[in-house]
């Protein structure tokens, strides 16, 4: 695997920067406005402007007399060495490349153009600040500077778009596994993009294709996770939420380790994938789908309709039991909502 990059290193220690900021603070330790004046070779003015830009990132940044600025509580930077000291040994070789940038539009949208310009399989992507990350059908995916996880690997596949089907059950399922593998519980899926936690958003997958239909092609998954929220950085998230500090008893898990886990479980989810199909993750799924058994409401572009939710199929559709008979509810089509 090629080295990792960090385009946060790039930061010269002559020019203020909020990466070179985030970087200096994100330690844990007060840092007076003087010294880093004098480190990052600007005005203390400069530093006091920049310590505002990072507020308004969500960053929670304290600043008492005598004693500098300090954050409310640590915050533990993508470090790409960090992510792929952490791999199994027998995943690392198999990622074409890992990068971390301080701010993108998305992750998934970097990947996208970078399809056709390397060839490579396995790219990894990752950023501190996403300005238009997204979820599914066009909503946005909001998360505060160090609150959360970024991350979206593009895999590239010899058949066609037809047989991607259920891939996204496939990366959710991964992925609670991936964070059961660093003692986080209790996680559960909810139909067809949602991780959740004591009825709560923890995180969502959003699946992008494209290619040839009959093949080859190529899919960019992309997950946020929710890391540590507070009031602030939660002001903007339009359902309730929880956080993997709070289903960890209160210490944030190192984010290094939670993609490295992720990355793990996905590379290996994926391949199996390529070869077999959907059907061997069913099970899999099965375990986690905190929708089965639950009165839905689907609601289509011109109705609703209530049912019962009863599990997914061999494609991975959602299966549901309307007044006229079961149906299968395809992923494309509809939005899910519990009904209360």
């Amino acid at each position: 695997m090629p080295e990792p990059v960090n385009p946060n290193a790039d930061a010269s220690p002559a020019r203020l920067s909020p990466p070179a900021l985030f970087a200096e603070l994100a330690g844990g330790a007060a840092v007076s406005g003087s010294a880093l004046a004098a480190r990052l070779g600007v005005t203390r003015t400069a530093v006091w402007k920049q310590i505002g830009r990072l507020r308004e990132l969500g960053l929670a940044v304290s600043a008492q007399a005598g004693d500098g600025y300090r954050l409310d509580r640590p915050v533990e930077a993508l470090d790409p060495s960090r992510i792929v000291a952490a791999l199994p040994a027998d995943v690392s070789p198999r990622i074409g490349d890992l990068a971390v940038h301080w701010q993108l539009d998305s992750t998934s949208s970097e990947l996208l153009r970078r399809v056709a310009a390397d060839p490579r399989d396995r790219l990894v992507c990752l950023a501190e600040l996403q300005t238009q990350g997204r979820g599914r059908r066009g909503r946005s995916w909001r998360m505060p500077l160090g609150g959360g996880i970024a991350l979206s690997l593009l895999k590239r596949f010899d058949g066609g778009i037809a047989a991607l089907s259920g891939l996204s059950l496939v990366a959710g399922a991964a992925a609670v596994q991936a964070l059961a593998d660093v003692g986080i519980g209790d996680v559960g899926l909810k139909w067809p993009n949602d991780l959740v936690a004591h009825g709560r958003k923890l995180g969502g997958i959003l699946v992008e294709l494209g290619g040839d239909a009959m093949g080859p092609c190529h899919a960019v998954i992309g997950i946020g996770l929710n890391l540590r929220l507070d009031e602030h950085g939660s002001a903007a998230i339009d359902q309730p939420w929880i956080d993997l500090a709070t289903l960890a008893g209160g210490a944030s898990p190192s984010r290094n380790l939670v993609v490295a886990s992720v990355l793990a479980r996905w590379v290996d989810a994926f391949d199996e994938f390529a070869e077999s199909g959907f059907a061997v993750f069913a099970r899999r799924y099965a375990r986690h789908d905190v929708l089965r058994g639950q009165p839905v409401r689907v609601l289509r572009a011109d109705r609703a309709e209530d049912g019962i939710a009863c599990g997914i199929d061999e494609r991975g559709a959602l299966r549901v039991a309307f007044g006229d008979g079961e149906r299968s509810v395809d992923s494309g089509e509809v939005s899910v909502r519990v009904r209360s």
